[in-house]
C-alpha cells in the first residue's frame, strides 16, 4: 500500500474509521507509517496523537479498543480508510461515534451485532447462556428450534395482534442468525446471494 505521508507539512495523514459491520463512521485520526505498523502488527487501530506529540492506540486507557480489519487508501494516497470492530463507545463522551448519538447504528444494525455476540456465546459452556447450551445441542436441535419458532410466527400473522406478531418474528429472526452461525456462514453470505439474484 503506498501513502503519501508527504503532502501535509507534518507528514500526518487523515484516517477515517468505520465499523467494519455497520459501515457506520466512528471516529478521524492521523497517522504516520509508524501508527499505520503498529494498527497491523498490534491489531488495534493506532494513531500518531498531535496533542501527546506520540503514537495513541485507541482505547488505551478506556479499554474501548478498535479492533483492525482491514485499510485501504484513497486515490490521492494521502487519505486513509480503516475498517474496525469498536470494543466499546468511541467517543470520549461515551458516544458510539465521534458525531453523537444521532448518526449511531439503527436498529437494523443492531443485527450485526448480536451476530458478534451469538459468535463469541457459540465456544462458551452450555452453562453460561441459552445461546451456548443450543450450540452444545448441536445442529439438529438448533435446526428444530428455528423450524418451532416459524411456526409460531406463522400462527401470530394469522391473528391482529401485532406485538405478539413482532415478538415472534424477533424469536424466529435470532433462531436463524444462530443457525447461519451454527453453518459457519454469516448474514452477509445471505445478502450476497440475495443482492446477485437482484442484479439484472
Amino acid at each position: 500500500m503506498n501513502i503519501n505521508f508527504t503532502k501535509y507539512a507534518d507528514g500526518l495523514v487523515p484516517a477515517i474509521v468505520q465499523d467494519a459491520q455497520t459501515k457506520t463512521v466512528l471516529m478521524l485520526g492521523f497517522m504516520n507509517q509508524a501508527a499505520v505498523d503498529a494498527t497491523i502488527k498490534e491489531g488495534k487501530v493506532t494513531f500518531f496523537s498531535r496533542t501527546k506529540n506520540r503514537l495513541w492506540t485507541k482505547g488505551e486507557e478506556s479499554g474501548n479498543f478498535l479492533a483492525y480489519i482491514e485499510m485501504d487508501v484513497d486515490c490521492d494516497n494521502d487519505t486513509l480508510l480503516i475498517q474496525a470492530n469498536p470494543m466499546g463507545p468511541v467517543c470520549h463522551s461515551g458516544s458510539d461515534t465521534c458525531w453523537g448519538e444521532d448518526n449511531t447504528q439503527s436498529h437494523t444494525s443492531f443485527l450485526y451485532q448480536l451476530e458478534q455476540i451469538i459468535a463469541q456465546r457459540k465456544t462458551a459452556g452450555p452453562e453460561s447462556s441459552y445461546v451456548a447450551s443450543l450450540f452444545d445441542k448441536g445442529i439438529n436441535k438448533i435446526a428444530q428450534k428455528l423450524g418451532e419458532e416459524a411456526v409460531e410466527m406463522v400462527i401470530e400473522s394469522k391473528d391482529n395482534n401485532n406485538k405478539l406478531f413482532l415478538e415472534e418474528s424477533a424469536d424466529l429472526l435470532f433462531h436463524y442468525l444462530i443457525l447461519l452461525q451454527a453453518k459457519g456462514f454469516k448474514m452477509e453470505d445471505v445478502a450476497k446471494v440475495l443482492e446477485l439474484r437482484h442484479k439484472p
